[in-house]
């Protein structure tokens, strides 16, 4: 019986793929892919993977050697050298999943003893079966919102020439050319494209100091993905660009709080105002903020401004794990949830931006304080998002501050969040307010 269970889920086992020192992805012949979730190692099957989303990217991992599942000995390995080219290195390949999917296993790996910092990234696992790539993600939000298929340069470009005449001397506008031309970001491209949700960077300065800030990083092991702003908007600058957008694009949604910016709750002294014209002029579109929640007196004031909705970021709803990732300064957790509470009193629209890592999310410890938490604030969305940071670093330090069980799974977890909670929205973008209910 257990021979032939052992046949069947080889059958069903997903080969695992490799890279050489020039960068090309191979499949490696006799070894199955295998995915990791802290200290749980478990080879990729069919059934637990799916295509490689459209838009995703594959990585090489420097400085690691990549953890495959030997079909012929039935056994987890940690490859040195390429087995049939003895001598030639080998690393561990991951893929970076499109918006809207969560990983539910890491690529595995281990490091060597010059390994470095990765980028910030998030590094599923992932592997080849029948002709395709194959990654350990589950779909949690399908809109095409950052769909890079609907998204043509030459139409974004199309779209920046006839902004300029509208707000020839908007610095806002000009701030957002260079984020969807240089960095591609994704938002930027869509309020040139006149679709779904427009950023409104503001903010120069924050009070947090995350390990996975995008643009503002201490730890020169880790680059910045892009540079923050490098100036505050005025008030009229963001009401202008808010209301292009709105004007035209129908359940429209503008947002405050980019990848390219601190904390827009330091930005309050242009922000409300801006909210204020926006709402002097229109009630249609949907401002929202996505912020640390770090002040909720600000809070309070943007939500009586007008402010809609309003996303927190949070990767475990435990102040010790909390705190020792975004590092706050000059506030505390209690703070955070004090904004909650805040805006949901106001009757804001309320999502968590849940930073999410397997291994450490799906940890019984952390599904439980999730649980209660969502009982105690009922939020309306949990947005999942995949933390990008190095998950090795991350759940070492996650490990130091309070231990953790074996993880029950993503998949598991979310269909558990769904289950019990069924009025939460479980997704990845922002809704406009038009789907709040």
């Amino acid at each position: 019986m257990s021979l032939k269970k052992s046949a069947n889920q080889q059958n069903h086992q997903i080969s695992a793929l490799v890279a050489n020192q020039a960068g090309e992805i191979f499949e490696l012949d006799g070894y199955a892919a295998v995915g990791m979730a802290g200290s749980s190692l478990q080879p990729l099957s069919v059934s637990r993977t799916r295509t490689l989303p459209f838009g995703s990217e594959l990585m090489l991992l420097p400085d690691r050697r990549p953890v495959l599942f030997n079909l012929g000995t039935r056994k987890i390995e940690t490859l040195q050298e390429n087995p049939y080219a003895p001598g030639e290195p080998l690393f561990p390949v991951a893929a970076f999943n499109s918006p809207g999917y969560v990983i539910t296993r890491v690529s595995a790996y281990q490091e060597t003893k010059m390994a470095r910092h990765l980028p910030l990234f998030s590094y599923g696992a992932v592997g080849w079966y029948r002709g395709n790539f194959r990654s350990a993600v589950i779909l949690v939000d399908p809109e095409p919102r950052q769909d890079l298929r609907q998204m043509k340069r030459e139409d974004v470009v199309a779209g920046m020439e006839k902004l300029r005449i509208q707000m020839p001397s908007n610095r806002l506008r000009a701030h957002l050319e260079k984020c969807a031309l240089e960095y591609g970001c994704p938002a930027g491209k869509n309020f040139f494209l006149g679709r779904y949700e427009a950023p409104l960077p503001t903010a120069q300065k924050c009070n947090a100091r995350c390990l996975g800030c995008l643009s503002q990083q201490k730890n020169n092991e880790i680059p910045c993905s892009q540079d923050r702003i490098g100036f505050t908007p005025s008030s009229e600058e963001i009401a202008e660009v808010a209301l292009a957008h709105i004007g035209r694009v129908k359940k429209s949604v503008v947002s405050f709080g980019q990848g390219c910016e601190g904390d827009p709750l330091l930005a309050a002294h242009v922000i409300e105002p801006a909210i204020r014209q926006i709402r002097a002029q229109t009630t249609q579109g949907t401002i929202n903020m996505n912020t640390n929640g770090s002040l909720p007196d600000i809070v309070k004031q943007l939500c009586a401004a007008g402010l809609n909705s309003i996303r927190i970021s949070m990767n475990s709803v435990r102040q010790k794990c909390y705190e020792a990732y975004f590092r706050p300064k000059g506030y505390g957790f209690s703070d955070v949830l004090k904004s909650i509470e805040v805006a949901l009193e106001r009757e804001t629209f309320v999502a968590m931006n849940y930073l999410n890592c397997p291994g450490f999310t799906d940890t019984p410890e952390e599904v439980e304080a999730l649980f209660r938490f969502l009982n105690q604030y009922p939020i309306h969305m949990i947005q999942w998002r995949n933390l990008n940071f190095d998950p090795l670093r991350y759940w070492k330090t996650m490990t130091g501050i309070t231990r953790h069980g074996e993880p029950i799974g993503m998949e598991k977890l979310i269909k558990r969040v769904r289950r019990q909670f069924p009025q939460l929205k479980c997704g990845y973008f922002n809704p406009p307010k038009e789907r709040f209910k």
